[in-house]
């Protein structure tokens, strides 16, 4: 199977309500493209794009094409498991709306260590083992952004019951102390010979778009080749990965990762030398680490009382730090504001933490923002 996973959490955007703002013409356009190169895994989830993705892949992938012919994984949201019943009912609920018979792989999502322990509660693995005797489930797995130290614990307790884990893992975090991508990929990979699927690679977008001088540094080794290209090869060359997920949100995206991944070649020693070099000069840019995943502020999950759009703005801080203060960031920040709540309009509720995968102190980091555009 070819290593380039189609992320379907950051699919092209529209107006239509009806479904959660995707494109359904232009997504589509590049499911076929991407099926006709010869790729065939799909990633959704039970909250992304506020609940659509997953119908969103049903209707263009599971209707149109044969089952053989494409690989799909979903995930159990357990903060909306009140019961162990709610384990069937949402299961056979994803079953439908992603219109199949069985997932190829089936994560419980984003997981640490108070989701582990509620998980036991529920005796989560064991009905994942359940599904799996009954067909529905072929590998089942989980999503995991915690510590590298809960991730030896939950693999001590569980690593017979899961078979692929999917991880946060790009070059800028490989040796952060907050996501820390080396350590818990050797534990995953290397001490329970475990497949990896690879989430973030780009770093929600922020290794897409870099410095100029990390810029300038990647180009002068590869001038053809694009920016993204690198973070998406760095994961793709480690040992044990299944699959590198990229959240495509146009043709143009989807092409450029296509081209290199078709005929994929691992980086070099010296390429990799490269790419740790320039995420040295990247990390001095990231103010905020956030990747944009909406986890804060998509409604399935709760939302954001105040209308906050958190990514956008943690976006134009990290933006103007890159790039300095513009007048056109300044102009996008004004229009942020007009179109919903200023980060000012913060009430410090805290709904926008709990939910944050990267474990951003979002109350905090709101008020930097408010000072510096203000």
């Amino acid at each position: 199977m070819n290593k380039l996973g189609f992320g379907l959490m950051r699919l092209p955007w529209s107006e239509d309500k009806t479904w959660n703002n995707v494109d359904l013409e232009k997504t589509k356009q590049m499911i076929d493209a991407y099926m006709n190169n010869g790729f065939s895994y799909f990633d959704t989830a039970w909250v992304y794009h506020g609940g659509a993705s997953e119908k969103v892949f049903g209707e263009l992938v599971a209707k149109r094409y044969p089952r053989d012919s494409f690989v799909v994984t979903t995930k159990m949201p357990l903060w909306d498991v009140k019961e162990e019943a709610d384990l069937d009912r949402i299961f056979e609920e994803q079953l439908k709306k992603c219109c199949v018979e069985y997932f190829d792989y089936y994560f419980l999502h984003a997981m640490g260590k108070e989701r582990f322990e509620y998980a036991e509660k529920l005796h989560a693995f064991e009905w994942m083992q359940k599904k799996k005797a009954e067909g529905k489930i072929k590998h089942p797995g989980f999503s995991f952004h915690d510590s590298p130290e809960v991730l030896e614990w939950a693999l001590e307790r569980h690593h017979q019951e899961v078979e692929l884990i999917q991880l946060q893992i790009n070059y800028i975090d490989w040796e952060s102390n907050d996501v820390a991508s080396r350590r818990c990929y050797e534990i995953a990979a290397k001490k329970y010979n475990k497949l990896i699927s690879v989430m973030e690679p780009l770093k929600g977008g922020n290794l897409a778009s870099v410095t100029p001088a990390a810029a300038d540094l990647l180009k002068k080794s590869q001038p053809d080749l694009s920016i993204a290209s690198w973070g998406i090869r760095y994961a793709a060359s480690l040992d044990n990965i299944l699959v590198v997920l990229s959240g495509m949100s146009n043709m143009e995206q989807l092409e450029d990762n296509m081209s290199y991944m078709k005929d994929f070649k691992p980086l070099s020693s010296d390429e990799k030398a490269l790419v740790e070099k320039a995420g040295e000069i990247i990390k001095n840019s990231i103010l905020v680490p956030c990747t944009a995943c909406h986890y804060c502020t998509d409604e399935a999950n709760g939302g954001c009382p105040m209308k906050i759009d958190i990514p956008r703005y943690f976006q134009l801080y990290n933006d103007q730090n890159k790039y300095s203060l513009t007048g056109g960031i300044r102009w996008n920040y004004s229009e942020a504001v007009k179109k919903g709540s200023a980060p000012s309009d913060c009430i410090a509720c805290g709904h926008c933490e709990s939910h944050c995968p990267q474990k951003i102190q979002i109350i905090e980091e709101l008020k930097k923002v408010s000072e510096v555009f203000a």
